[in-house]
């Protein structure tokens, strides 16, 4: 079952047909462009942070964008404020969760964060509505690295398992609702397949936001001509929190890792071979690659479900999106023509972000 109320200013079934600016065209710039009109920030007052341990002695950093919860959270611990970094560790009763505003969780993509263009744009539609939001940084995504060898990965279903069982045990009865974009967005359809009807216990409904259906198809995508600038700039920062783990790790990360190759890797082929795969259980780039794509797994989806992607999404081939044959029987595909990846501005120069949240929120609120 959906949440339900009156559509959100503006929002109509005929408005969300998705259509790039003819000011801006090309896959390239419809990716890239959003980074130059990124929104500010929510008030601090409205953004707090808690630190999760988790159970292999790491952590993970939480945003929450959650007033209301935060305000019932607080006057069941006999009204002491909650503090900006520590997890509350209480479970609400069922009746005062089920009156809070919906929340929706948002797994980030490669390298993301709360502060990516589009984790502040759907978090300001969020409080704008009257919902609430919470963004799980992925381990070392969050400014600060992990306590462990291992990092994340696109595959990693068990802690999207881990992530939202712990939210929906601290909000019995709350309506919740995910969304992943890229990698997280993967991370989340593969969760979903995997747990088939189960998943509707931790969540009404889900959206994947240009996601790497195939990482094979994609990683090669990505080694080829202008996509190599993407490929680049992934590497600066992966290979950097790579490097600082084998000094701080020595002997402790398993396979064939070697700094000096890693250092020259020039592709994700040549950086997940190398760190990612054995460090995260694989036995190979080819493997991890293989066994972490979501797209074997659409059609065992049973939670409702809203892919988007779009067809000149740079970061994966057109030919990878799925037929209406290989997803799940409530599965709802999104592919405009354009957007590029994460992209999809809209409005008159110098644009906006907002035509993907409203996307997004009439899925969550409708159904359609």
């Amino acid at each position: 079952m959906l949440a339900t109320g009156a559509p959100a200013a503006g929002v109509a079934p005929h408005a969300l047909a998705y259509r790039a600016p003819a000011w801006l065209p090309g896959a390239h710039t419809q990716t890239i462009y959003p980074l130059f009109i990124v929104p500010p920030p929510l008030a601090a007052s409205l953004r707090r942070r808690e630190r999760w341990a988790t159970p292999d002695d790491d952590f993970i950093d939480v945003d929450w964008f959650d007033a209301a919860g935060d305000a019932r959270l607080a006057a069941a611990d006999s009204g002491a404020a909650p503090s900006p970094v520590g997890a509350m560790a209480y479970t609400l009763p069922a009746a005062d969760a089920a009156a809070l505003p919906p929340l929706v969780v948002l797994f980030h993509g490669l390298e993301g964060s709360a502060d990516s263009p589009y984790a502040r744009t759907l978090m300001r539609a969020l409080t704008a509505l009257g919902w609430s939001g919470v963004v799980p940084h992925f381990r070392g995504c969050s400014g600060e690295p992990n306590q462990q060898p291992r990092a994340y990965h696109s595959g990693d279903s068990d802690e999207i398992e881990w992530i939202l069982e712990r939210i929906a045990a601290r909000f019995l009865g709350r309506r919740c609702y995910a969304a992943g974009v890229s990698l997280g967005g993967n991370a989340l359809l593969k969760w979903a397949g995997e747990r088939g009807e189960g998943a509707s216990a931790r969540v009404a409904a889900i959206a994947a936001i240009s996601a790497p259906l195939d990482l094979a198809a994609c990683g090669h995508h990505l080694a080829r001509g202008f996509n190599q600038v993407y490929t680049r700039y992934f590497l600066d920062t992966l290979k950097a929190a790579a490097a600082e783990k084998l000094h701080r790790f020595p002997g402790a990360i398993p396979g064939r890792i070697d700094a000096q190759q890693l250092a020259a890797a020039r592709s994700l082929y040549e950086f997940d071979d190398l760190y990612t795969a054995p460090v995260h259980g694989f036995a190979s780039a080819d493997d991890y690659w293989q066994r972490a794509s979501a797209k074997p797994w659409l059609p065992a989806i049973r939670v409702p479900t809203l892919l988007v992607n779009a067809q000149n999404d740079p970061f994966m081939p057109a030919n990878v999106l799925p037929l209406a044959s290989q997803v799940g029987p409530s599965t709802i595909c999104c592919f405009p023509r354009t957007g590029g990846h994460a992209g999809f501005v809209s409005g008159a120069f110098p644009g906006h972000l907002d035509w993907l949240p409203r996307r997004l929120l009439s899925f969550f609120r409708y159904g359609t």
